[in-house]
């Protein structure tokens, strides 16, 4: 007798608040956690879900500021990778039984 496992399908309202709650500021691994959820799968979520920055009255993609979109999407991929890189070491540091260090006050 074999099973045959089903891939689990997601509503799109789910997937937006499974990001929103990213979005919010709480790590991708709290959110998946809270929602039984993958991590990757999250992280698939987030950057389909990524909406380009509009400034008023101006195309990103004119002229000079070509530079300007250039940078942010690198800032972006930068801060993505910090993200996923914090994660890993949070879930190292319960292996290892480090303390971890208390947020800094805003």
């Amino acid at each position: 007798m074999s099973t045959v496992t089903r891939k689990k399908r997601y509503s799109s309202d789910f997937k937006t608040h499974a990001v929103e709650l990213v979005r919010m500021g709480k790590s991708v691994s709290e959110v998946a956690e809270e929602l039984g959820i993958g991590t990757g799968i999250l992280y698939r979520w987030t950057r389909s879900q990524r909406q380009p920055v509009q400034l008023v009255g101006a195309d990103l993609r004119a002229g000079g500021e070509e530079g300007e979109a250039n940078e942010l999407h690198r800032l972006r991929r930068e801060i993505a990778n910090l993200r996923l890189e914090n994660d890993i070491l949070k879930k190292a540091a319960v292996i290892l039984g480090t303390p971890q260090p208390s947020k800094p006050a805003k």
